[in-house]
């Protein structure tokens, strides 16, 4: 992605046009061209015509994307839900499997890419990493989203990666909950009732104020818009967030489990 985002740079200041004035050409948010010319973001297919007509660039950035070589592409149907993961003001996780990735410290992520089958050659793990830990700016930024994340307790007791990451792994969740705009909530293993049974998914609110869903499977993913399947979801959410420990309670939750080590 470095490589085509330093194209799109180089293109865009020989054509005379600032950042802005790019953006402005293909109606997209000036932070947007920066992403992609410092590589923090995927140049899609379409873009990347729209940007070699803009530029005149006969066709080398379309090019360069239909060639870029596999360890440096974002899964197809997971690039829409990156860009608006980017871009949202509100994000609600449930996860019952593994931290999601804006929780994941390296070695925790190294870990989950270590276990995939097939397996990931070291330079795709490494890659695949640090992609991960890039996505995680979002909670640092100057005005961060809002952000909840309900965590199944299961997650917080696998011992992924071995006992050091597995210490590490909690206390970067503990850090994690006392960021501004951030809650964490634990669902206990003792429920003995669960709204969300069939499995984990993402709410996020846009910067315009839409709602969207996210759901992933093994080997796909649903971009969920309309309004009365996402309205399910976060009535599901809403119904989970009263099943959960609350945010206080997770922290001591947490503490005890440091406390264990």
């Amino acid at each position: 992605m470095k490589l085509v985002g330093a194209l799109v740079g180089r293109f865009r200041v020989f054509a005379g046009l600032t950042q802005r004035e790019l953006a402005e050409r293909v109606s997209l948010h000036e932070e947007t061209i920066a992403s992609l010319e410092q590589g923090r973001r995927p140049l899609k297919p379409d873009l990347a015509r729209a940007l070699d007509r803009i530029l005149d660039t006969k066709g080398a950035l379309e090019t360069a994307v239909d060639n870029m070589p596999e360890i440096d592409l974002i899964p197809a149907w997971a690039e829409q839900y990156m860009d608006i993961e980017r871009e949202a003001i509100a994000l609600s996780f449930f996860a019952n499997q593994v931290l999601p990735g804006l929780l994941q410290t390296e070695s925790y992520a190294g870990a989950v890419f270590r276990s995939r089958v097939p397996a990931f050659c070291d330079e795709e793990v490494n890659a695949q990493v640090a992609a991960r830990l890039e996505r995680q700016e979002i909670l640092h930024r100057k005005v961060p989203p809002t952000t909840s994340f309900v965590l199944a307790e299961a997650i917080l007791k696998a011992h992924l990666g071995g006992d050091n990451v597995y210490e590490e792994t909690l206390r970067h969740v503990r850090a994690c909950a006392e960021l501004p705009g951030f809650a964490l909530q634990i669902m206990p293993l003792a429920r003995q009732t669960h709204a969300a049974l069939d499995g984990p998914f993402i709410l996020l609110e846009t910067p315009d104020h839409q709602h969207l869903a996210y759901t992933e499977t093994q080997r796909g993913s649903q971009l969920i818009s309309d309004p009365d399947e996402v309205s399910i979801l976060a009535q599901r959410y809403a119904m989970l967030r009263t099943q959960a420990l609350n945010p206080e309670e997770t922290k001591g939750l947490l503490d005890r489990l440091l406390g264990e080590r």
